[in-house]
C-alpha cells in the first residue's frame, strides 16, 4: 500500500489517506467490507474512512471534495431543530407576509396568494416554479427528515428509508426559503412609494425559518443516517489493476445517494444498489449530452429574459414595463445601493457566469483536458451552490404582484421576461446536475472504463 499524506485545510483537521496500488493487493486488503473504503463522489478515488474527532470534515486529498463528517450533535438535538422548523414553516404559510396600506385600501399577500396571484394572471409556469421552491420543496424535506428522525429515535428502521432518502437528495436543491426572504426584502423596499408597509407574522417566522433550516442542514448527515441503519450489503471482490486507484478502476461502482459501493455494471445490464435500490452507473448516461441540451437552452433563453419586461404596472399615471436592469436602477436610485448590489449580482452576474463556466466545463471535458483539474473542480462546486440565488428576482415579482392589486389605482403583474428568467435558472440548475465532475479527472487517470 502507497500512503499519501495529503495537505489538510482547516475544515478537515484530519488526515486522510488514500488506498495505493500495487500488482499484488486485492479488493479484500483495501476492505474486509465495503464501509471502510469510500470513493470521492465528484473524481471516484477510492480512500479509507477512517474515524474522525466530532465536529470535523473528511475531505477527498484529490479534489477536495466533502466526504463525510462526524456530527458532534445528537440525534435529539437534530430532530429538536427540524421539528422546530416544521412548526416555523407552517407559521410562515398561515400568516401574512406582509400588508400594503394606501388610504383606506389594505392589501395582504402570503405565499400561497401570492402564487394564487400569479395563476389568475396565467402565468402558471412562474406560479409553480415559486409554488414548488418556496413550498413544496421545504416542506418535503421537513417531512422525509422528521420521519427518518423520528423512526430512529424510536429504534427502528424509517420505512421506505431507500425511496425517500432518494427523493430527499433530489428535492434538497430546490429549496429556496432563504433566497425567498431576500427576494421579500428587495420587494419592499421597492414598495415603499406605494403606502403603509406593515410587516406580517410570516415575514418574521421566514427569518426565523432560515435559520432554522440552514441549521437542520447542518445537523443532518446522510452518511450518518446510512451508518445508523446498518444494512450495507458486501460486494464481491475484484481483482485489482495496476495503477488504478478509482472505484470505477477496480470495477467497483459507488452510489450516489448512499455512497455503497458494489461490483457489477459490466455487459451493458442495468445495476442497482443493493443497499437503496438506486440505479447505478461507473458515469452518469449521456453526462456531456444532457447538459449541453440544457445549457444550450439555457442561453437561448438568456437573452429575452433579459431584454423583455420582468414586471408591468398599470396605475392613474400610465403604464410602464420594468426589465431586470432597469430594476436595479431603481434600487440605486431609491439609495438602496446594496440591495442593487444584490440583485445585480444574483440576477445578471450569476447567471452569466454559471453560462460560461459550464461552457468551459462541457468543452474541457469532451476534450479531455488535463489542464487545472482541481481548479475546475471548485468551479463545478461553485456553480452548484450559487445556482439558486438566480430566483431573487422571481421571488421579487412575485410579492409585488400579489401586493400591488388595486385596480384602477395601481396594478403590477409578472411580464413575459419572468417566464424567460424563471426557465434560465432552472435550465442552468438541471445543467450542472446533469453534468458529472468524475470526468474532469477520467484523463488523468487514463482509466478504461465503460462508458453506459
Amino acid at each position: 500500500m502507497v500512503n499519501h499524506q495529503p495537505t489538510i485545510g482547516q475544515e478537515s483537521g484530519t488526515q486522510l489517506t488514500h488506498a495505493g496500488a500495487s500488482g499484488r493487493s486485492s479488493m479484500g486488503e483495501l476492505t474486509g467490507t465495503t464501509m471502510t473504503v469510500i470513493a470521492c463522489h465528484e473524481c471516484d478515488l477510492l480512500q479509507r474512512k477512517i474515524t474522525l474527532p466530532p465536529g470535523r470534515v473528511a475531505r477527498c486529498v484529490r479534489c477536495g471534495a466533502k466526504l463525510y463528517r462526524v456530527e458532534y450533535r445528537s440525534l435529539d438535538h437534530t430532530l429538536a431543530l427540524t421539528v422546530a422548523a416544521a412548526i416555523v414553516f407552517i407559521l410562515a404559510n398561515i400568516f401574512p407576509i406582509v400588508s400594503l396600506q394606501i388610504q383606506t385600501t389594505r392589501n395582504d399577500t402570503s405565499l400561497i396568494n401570492a402564487v394564487h396571484i400569479l395563476l389568475d394572471h396565467g402565468m402558471w409556469p412562474v406560479a409553480g416554479l415559486v409554488f414548488f421552491t418556496t413550498f413544496l420543496a421545504p416542506f418535503a424535506v421537513l417531512a422525509i427528515m422528521i420521519h427518518i428522525l423520528l423512526s430512529l429515535k424510536r429504534g427502528y428502521i424509517p420505512a421506505g428509508i431507500a425511496p425517500v432518502m432518494r427523493v430527499l437528495q433530489i428535492v434538497n436543491p430546490w429549496g429556496m426559503v432563504e433566497v425567498f426572504i431576500i427576494g421579500v426584502m428587495v420587494a419592499l423596499v421597492k414598495l415603499t412609494h406605494y403606502g403603509t408597509l406593515i410587516p406580517g407574522m410570516a415575514l418574521w417566522s421566514l427569518g426565523v425559518l432560515t435559520l432554522l433550516m440552514t441549521l437542520t442542514a447542518s445537523s443532518f448527515d446522510a452518511h450518518d443516517i446510512w451508518n445508523r441503519v446498518r444494512f450495507a450489503t458486501p460486494t464481491k471482490r475484484q481483482p485489482v489493476r495496476a495503477a488504478t486507484l478509482t472505484a470505477a478502476g477496480r470495477g467497483l461502482l459507488s452510489c450516489h445517494v448512499c455512497g455503497l459501493l458494489s461490483s457489477g455494471g459490466h455487459g451493458g445490464r442495468t445495476v442497482h444498489c443493493p443497499r437503496c435500490s438506486a440505479p447505478l452507473h461507473f458515469r452518469k448516461p449521456d453526462s456531456v449530452a444532457r447538459s449541453w441540451a440544457f445549457l444550450v437552452a439555457a442561453y437561448i433563453l438568456y437573452i429575452p429574459a433579459n431584454v423583455l419586461p420582468i414586471m408591468e404596472t398599470s396605475s392613474l399615471f400610465g403604464a410602464q414595463a420594468d426589465t431586470i436592469l432597469s430594476g436595479i436602477i431603481y434600487l440605486w436610485h431609491s439609495g438602496s445601493w446594496d440591495l442593487a448590489l444584490v440583485v445585480f449580482i444574483a440576477s445578471i452576474m450569476v447567471p452569466l457566469l454559471k453560462l460560461i463556466a459550464l461552457t468551459l466545463l462541457l468543452i474541457s471535458v469532451q476534450r479531455r483536458s488535463t489542464w487545472q483539474p482541481m481548479q475546475r473542480a471548485k468551479l463545478y462546486r461553485v456553480v452548484e451552490l450559487v445556482g439558486r440565488w438566480s430566483m431573487l428576482d422571481i421571488y421579487v415579482v412575485a410579492i409585488l404582484a400579489a401586493l400591488v392589486q388595486i385596480g384602477p389605482l395601481a396594478t403590477i403583474n409578472a411580464g413575459p421576461g419572468a417566464l424567460a428568467f424563471g426557465a434560465v435558472v432552472v435550465l442552468t440548475m438541471l445543467s450542472a446536475s446533469e453534468f458529472d465532475p468524475r470526468l474532469i479527472w477520467a484523463p488523468i487517470q487514463k482509466e478504461e472504463i465503460d462508458h453506459e
